[in-house]
Parts: structure tokens; C-alpha cells; sequence
């Protein structure tokens, strides 16, 4: 035991030489000294130094963030040991319950029918901009050589006259009017090379499009279906809807009466029937073709599709005016068989298919 307690004291040694006890075994003392480092655990730290300016100083700012960042160095070691990573930036993610909505993934607007999905910054930003051109108009500051139709009767606004070989910036803008006008009217049908483009500038927007082509022929649309006639009033109708019961020699008679129905008319009758229009068989001559009219949501009821046709009128053919009864008009919707009534003052107005180009 002597022995062994010996072993953890080392004599006192000077620079010259140095003097091991007799009574202690020097093998032993170098087994007790390996044994003793080899139970202490290793400790590693390391250091960042950050870079130093021309003037010697830290980017940063003091030693005291030098110190701080020092200190994150020792979590990470042990963190990139343990393959987890605590430092990393939380993301924090809206989160929807799916209870059986029908857009769920994608919400459609009701005015401008566009799709995007709800709570995503970028779609509703993108929605946002979308939303504002289809209702008030695509922006458009100017061109420095417009070709601008002037009229007697406009007084707030601009109208631009368009062509095939314009420059490229005009064009482009044209094809950007027609895709916000398809999604009303139907896709691929609406512009061509042939076609003359007419655009209402308002506000430094575009509220309205007119698109005419040259044609060579039309045919006059029919005021009243030929064999068509009006529908019986109430009265006539409940007669002959009556029934009568017979009890030996007493009978009842019943009829039914519909209140606050008004007699239709021939013309009511025939706007039943949608999708129908009946035409003469014989063509008439025809110059000009109204292919399409469209109007921004917010500006309409301003009369600028009126504003539109009379341009057209005015400029269509050189130095000729065309009357409002010879325009001829592609096959028209409900809203525009009202609009065209309207502005011909005539329910007989000509109409145009794509043979008659």
C-alpha cells in the first residue's frame, strides 16, 4: 500500500536533473500516469474569428458580439451531432379544415369568374390586379402615333383605331383586350389579321372593344317568326283546363285561374325561344360586320358601345358613312339582340355568319 500512495507524488525536480525515489517503480508511475489522462474526457471548442476591416476592427461591431457568437459555436457542435437542427427559423403555416366547401382548393370570383386560391398572398395579389382591369379596364397611358376617331357627340374620352400593321406595342395590347373579352364571349373566334380594332380610353383605361371586319354579304333578321302566334290570355286557358264531374243530374265544374299572369305578346313569345334567329332567305349586300362589342362591368350603361358603333360608322369605309341600319352584326346573345333594338330603333336588324366574309 506504501508503495502505491508514493506513486501520486513526484519529487520536487530542478532544471539540471531530476530525482526518482528509490522505493518507487518507474514502470509503474508511467502505467498510473497513462491510466490517469486516458480517464479525462477531451473537451474540443473551437473559434470563428471574423474578418477584419482596413482599420483593424471586427465586422460587426464589439468583442462582446464576437464573444456571443463564440458561445452559439459549442450548441451547434453537439446539435449537429444529435442530427437536429434548433436554430433554424420557424415557419408558420395557415392551416384550413376541409368540411365538404366546393372550392376548397381554388375559389372562383363572381364578377370576374377568375380562380385562385384563398389566404395564398401571391394568388389574391394576383386576383387583385386581375379583379381591377376586367372591371374598370386594362391600363393604357398612350401611344405617341394614335390614330384617333373623332366624334361630334363624345365628350368625355378617346376612341383608338387599331390595325394589323401597327406597331407591335399596339397589337400586343389588343390581344391582351380580346383574352379579357373571351372569357364572355367564347375563346378563339373574336380577332383576326382582317379584323379593325376599336378601343374607348377612359381614365387612362381601356372600358370598352369593338371589333369590325369587312364582309360581302348579311341577311335581314325577322321581327316575328313566320307562323308564329301569341299565346292565349289566362282566361282561355283555364277553360280549357276545366274539368267537369257529372252526378246524375247535378254537375260540377272547376277551373283553374292563375293570377297576375299578363297576356304575352308575339315579341315576348318569340324572346322565349333562345338560341334561334330566324332570317330572310335572300342575302343583301353588306360592307361591314360587327364581330364583337364588349364594355367594362363598371362603365357600362354610359352609352360607349353606342360611342363605338358610330366610330365605326365614321371611319369603316373612306369617305363613306354608313348608315346604323347597314351594319351588320355577328350572331348576337340575348343582351345583345336588346342592344341592337335599341340603337336601330328597329326589332329588323341584319345579321352576318363567317361564310359571308
Amino acid at each position: 500500500m506504501q508503495s502505491k500512495i508514493n506513486s501520486f507524488f513526484r519529487p520536487f525536480s530542478s532544471s539540471s536533473s531530476s530525482i526518482t525515489p528509490k522505493s518507487v517503480d518507474s514502470s509503474q508511475i508511467f502505467t498510473d500516469d497513462f491510466e490517469y489522462k486516458k480517464i479525462q474526457p477531451e473537451i474540443l471548442v473551437t473559434y470563428q474569428r471574423r474578418p477584419q476591416n482596413s482599420n483593424g476592427q471586427m465586422n460587426g461591431a464589439s468583442t462582446g458580439e464576437a464573444s456571443k457568437e463564440i458561445d452559439l459555436e459549442v450548441p451547434n457542435l453537439e446539435v449537429a451531432k444529435s442530427g437536429k437542427i434548433l436554430n433554424k427559423k420557424r415557419k408558420y403555416v395557415q392551416v384550413y379544415l376541409e368540411l365538404g366547401q366546393s372550392d376548397f382548393l381554388l375559389h372562383t370570383c363572381t364578377i370576374c369568374g377568375f380562380k385562385y386560391a384563398k389566404g395564398d398572398e401571391e394568388d389574391e395579389k394576383f386576383h387583385k390586379t386581375f379583379h381591377k382591369n376586367y372591371t374598370h379596364g386594362i391600363p393604357l397611358k398612350g401611344w405617341r402615333n394614335e390614330r384617333i376617331i373623332r366624334i361630334p357627340s363624345l365628350e368625355i374620352g378617346r376612341i383608338i383605331l387599331v390595325l394589323d400593321d401597327d406597331p407591335t406595342p399596339q397589337k400586343n395590347k389588343v390581344k391582351e383586350v380580346v383574352k379579357m373579352m373571351e372569357m364572355e364571349l367564347g375563346d378563339g373566334w373574336i380577332y383576326h389579321q382582317l379584323c379593325k380594332v376599336y378601343l374607348f380610353i377612359s381614365s387612362q383605361r381601356i372600358s370598352g372593344c369593338l371589333v369590325a371586319e369587312p364582309i360581302t354579304r348579311a341577311y335581314k333578321i325577322l321581327s316575328r317568326p313566320e307562323g308564329s302566334r301569341c299565346n292565349v290570355s289566362p282566361e282561355k286557358e283555364a277553360k280549357q283546363t276545366s274539368t267537369t264531374l257529372q252526378f246524375g243530374g247535378v254537375s260540377f265544374q272547376r277551373e283553374m285561374v292563375r293570377r297576375n299572369q299578363p297576356t304575352k305578346s308575339c315579341e315576348e313569345s318569340d324572346e322565349s325561344i333562345s338560341g334561334i334567329v330566324l332570317c330572310e332567305k335572300e342575302a343583301v349586300s353588306a360592307v361591314c360586320g360587327i364581330r364583337a362589342i364588349w364594355v367594362t362591368p363598371s362603365n357600362r350603361r354610359k352609352h360607349i358601345a353606342s360611342y363605338l358603333l358610330d366610330a365605326v360608322r365614321e371611319s369603316f369605309c373612306k369617305d363613306l358613312g354608313l348608315k346604323r341600319s347597314e351594319l351588320a352584326y355577328s350572331q348576337p346573345t340575348s343582351a345583345g339582340k336588346a342592344f341592337i333594338s335599341s340603337y336601330t330603333r328597329s326589332t329588323s336588324f341584319l345579321i352576318y355568319t363567317t361564310s359571308d366574309l
